[in-house]
């Protein structure tokens, strides 16, 4: 097979797998929430994957690639992004295609931290400012070859910065002006938790991840005839590993009991963190990243909770916290140029500049994106829907129909209340009696 076929299918996959991603976000996301409103986290992945899709398609690639000015944009390929030149034995549509979900990735970190309280009608414009302007320029900065940061140095091989920082941040200012869930925070600085609703639901969500992310970082390559694929599907699945285990054990420690969404949260963190560096560094050094990272979640989970910020899924400690560490991370363990490797200071510098720069942008991002949304279509729930709940305030359906397990019982109102012990609404009576 000629290598330019080879890739095709390499790529195409690798981006199927990556977009297969979003079902591991909507399953985590809805475990990980109140019965209440996961079928409103699973909407809101529909929007990433078909608003913020065609958005990317139409003109954030072409922020991200086209033709550079000053460093700073892309100025070319909006609407035509297959056009642009590889130089590689890659049809451009792979390369478009594989791009697409990255772009999309970034836009679900957002949506499990705003989970619970955000209006549907804003998610849907964050969604298409996160995917038209806000991912693509930062990306282009880092990885368009003409981009400033790239220019620098910095090294950021499947995103840690480009797209889990960036999302991070920028969640982490939403959620900050949106402010917490109605009863999340007590006067006297306390946390009240609210249980998941289905942790093996989370859990199928973070084994989705978890397999999409070797093609997440391995797909980066672009060629599948390079020879660092394996190593690079090796460091991810270490650093997960080692990410998970750290957060199990130190929650057995600490609270006494081996925390499930802690665990599933320090795997994906060490994914996180692995991600920039998964094809300069080796085996010891993405065990140690993943390990650091499984210990950074736990408290910038703390943190964030201080700081009254309300987070239902961590995405901000996972993602925005993670994404910053990964990248700095390169300019320590990176085999070539590391501190730790080789005593340079050089790519350390350049990392922890890239690093900040890409969390402020975030930051600065999600503010605009908050205040446009809340001036435009309100940014915030109405106390009563988020009282109901977004499922019925915004969709109009429940996620589990908890009246169909009684159909087969007697169809008269009165013997279902007496049977049950369930007296029914009245707007539910002519449902059950027929």
């Amino acid at each position: 097979m000629e290598l330019i076929h080879l890739n095709t299918v390499w790529i195409v996959i690798a981006a199927a797998m990556v977009l297969f991603m979003e079902g591991g976000f909507s399953l985590l996301e809805a475990g990980l929430v109140r019965t209440k409103n996961a079928v409103n986290v699973t909407m809101k992945i529909f929007v990433d994957l078909t608003i913020g899709a065609l958005a990317f398609w139409l003109i954030g690639f072409g922020i991200m690639f086209g033709e550079d000015a000053f460093g700073l944009i892309g100025t070319s390929l909006f609407g035509s992004p297959e056009k642009i030149n590889l130089g590689l034995e890659l049809p451009s549509e792979a390369f478009v295609l594989f791009q697409m979900g990255f772009a999309i990735a970034c836009v679900s970190i957002v949506s499990g931290a705003v989970a619970e309280r955000m209006n549907f009608k804003a998610y849907i414009i964050a969604a298409a400012l996160i995917t038209l302007l806000i991912y693509p320029i930062s990306g282009h900065w880092i990885w368009n070859s003409d981009g400033w940061l790239a220019q620098l140095g910095m090294k950021d091989f499947a995103g840690s910065a480009a797209i889990h920082a960036v999302g991070g941040f920028a969640a982490l200012a939403i959620a900050k002006l949106l402010g917490a869930r109605k009863g999340r925070f007590n006067n006297d600085g306390s946390v009240n938790v609210f249980a998941p609703s289905n942790i093996p639901l989370a859990s199928s969500g973070a084994f989705i991840l978890w397999f999409g992310w070797f093609a997440f970082n391995s797909g980066s390559t672009l060629d599948a005839s390079d020879a660092s694929l394996a190593s690079i599907a090796i460091n991810t699945m270490l650093a997960g590993a080692s990410g998970g285990t750290v957060t199990l054990l130190l929650t057995m420690n600490k609270f006494g009991k081996a925390d499930p969404s802690m665990t599933i949260n320090g795997v994906l963190s060490g994914l996180v963190a692995i991600t920039a560096g998964c094809a300069f560094v080796d085996q010891w050094s993405a065990i140690i990243i993943g390990a650091i990272s499984g210990i950074i979640v736990i408290y910038a989970t703390l943190l964030i909770d201080n700081m009254k910020i309300d987070d239902p899924v961590g995405a901000v400690a996972v993602h925005g916290f993670n994404g910053i560490f990964g990248t700095v991370a390169v300019g320590l363990f990176d085999s070539t140029e590391g501190l730790f490797t080789t005593g340079s200071f050089s790519l350390l510098g350049i990392q922890v500049l890239g690093a900040l720069v890409v969390a402020v942008w975030g930051l600065v991002g999600g503010v605009a994106i908050a205040k446009i949304a809340d001036i435009t279509v309100g940014l915030r729930a109405t106390e009563e829907e988020e009282e109901e709940g977004l499922d019925m305030s915004y969709h109009g359906i429940p996620a589990y129909n908890e009246l169909e397990r009684f159909t087969d019982l007697p169809t008269s109102l009165y013997n279902f209340e007496e049977s049950t012990g369930i007296t029914v609404a009245r707007s539910e009576q002519k449902k059950i009696v027929g």
